[in-house]
């Protein structure tokens, strides 16, 4: 599939755009809710908060603890989640050269899972807050390297047969994942569970620190590839010619993209198809320069994830609809309709 590099939006309109909407649909997220506040409270809470305003509360201690203990933290994980799973798609749809690519199906979303289980029910928290996201990425890492090998094993060297075999050891650690499960206390495994189906109500203000981190940092070094993702959607051979070290590289962005998604899933839960949705809708918008495509598709996973988040909570409220249910949702049918086109 080749992207063109018509420019359908100019690159400045899309991310003003983008941020714009972002910003109104995170008023409206913390807004909405079994407990409805006026978007004018949520932000003079935000304000008085973080001290950018000296004015006196006009609302009950109730209302700021549901709009700043509980609202603004899940909010912000959303956009976190959806910027770096929509990153991490759209790298991986480069260097695989397939449109199909996406965390969730190369099994790097179910690595996570196996070690965010692992991490839960079995091991403790041996390295206190630090656990759950460290055996996370382990266990995506663990994923991804078992991809590339079975890929090597079953002399699968093209884009269409990674994503096979990225099929193939996703359903084998979810039984790895099934077991654990069966085998943990059951008491615990009800916050599993919460792992399984995706969600994001235990974030918590103390937790950002850690996908914000790996988030910006991880999200820097895509976006000073871009270059060489624009060189590795041409082919193997282009890109060899022009220096890159084809295996080399494509490793890197694999064990980056699977640094994102281990610490993202460690936080919250399976959130499948942001990375196989975004990139594509975004290269419509913007065309195929990762330049343009990797900031946009971040805005744009923010703004994704947040409305999922807002259907979750609204649909069945006051009771929560796991997170990775909407989007698996949403998901599905765009890859029906994507194997129609």
């Amino acid at each position: 599939m080749t992207h063109g590099q018509t420019r359908r939006i100019p690159f400045s309109a899309a991310i003003i755009g983008s941020l714009i909407l972002l910003g109104l649909s995170l008023s409206f997220a913390i807004s909405v809710g079994a407990v409805s506040v006026p978007i004018e409270t949520v932000w003079g809470v935000f304000f008085h908060k973080t001290g950018l305003s000296s004015a006196d509360p006009t609302w009950s201690k109730g209302r700021a603890a549901i709009v700043w203990d509980i609202r603004f933290p899940r909010a912000i994980l959303a956009m976190m989640v959806g910027a770096g799973l929509a990153m991490v798609g759209a790298s991986l749809q480069a260097v695989t050269r397939n449109p199909l690519a996406d965390p969730h199906l190369l099994g790097i979303s179910s690595g996570g899972a196996f070690g965010a289980i692992l991490a839960l029910l079995h091991t403790g928290m041996f390295l206190g807050l630090l656990t759950v996201p460290l055996m996370a990425f382990v266990g995506a890492l663990m994923a991804t390297l078992l991809v590339l090998s079975v890929s090597q094993f079953a002399a699968a060297t093209s884009a269409d047969r990674l994503v096979l075999a990225g099929v193939a050891v996703s359903f084998v650690i979810m039984a790895g994942a099934n077991l654990l499960i069966f085998f943990g206390e059951p008491k615990a495994s009800h916050t599993v569970v919460f792992w399984m189906l995706g969600g994001l109500g235990l974030a918590q203000w103390t937790h950002l620190v850690y996908p914000l981190t790996i988030l910006v940092l991880s999200g820097a070094w895509l976006y000073l590839q871009a270059p060489r993702l624009n060189a590795m959607t041409i082919g193997d051979e282009t890109a060899a010619t022009l220096g890159i070290p084809v295996a080399r590289f494509r490793l890197s962005v694999f064990v980056v993209g699977a640094l994102i998604t281990g610490v993202m899933v460690a936080f919250s839960g399976l959130i499948g198809f942001i990375g196989l949705m975004v990139p594509h809708v975004v290269r419509l918008l913007v065309g195929g320069d990762y330049l343009r495509v990797l900031p946009v598709s971040a805005l744009v996973g923010g703004v994704f994830l947040l409305w999922a988040d807002i259907a979750a909570r609204t649909v069945m409220a006051p009771e929560d609809i796991p997170i990775g249910i909407v989007t698996g949702l949403i998901g599905g049918l765009f890859f029906i309709a994507m194997l129609r086109r």
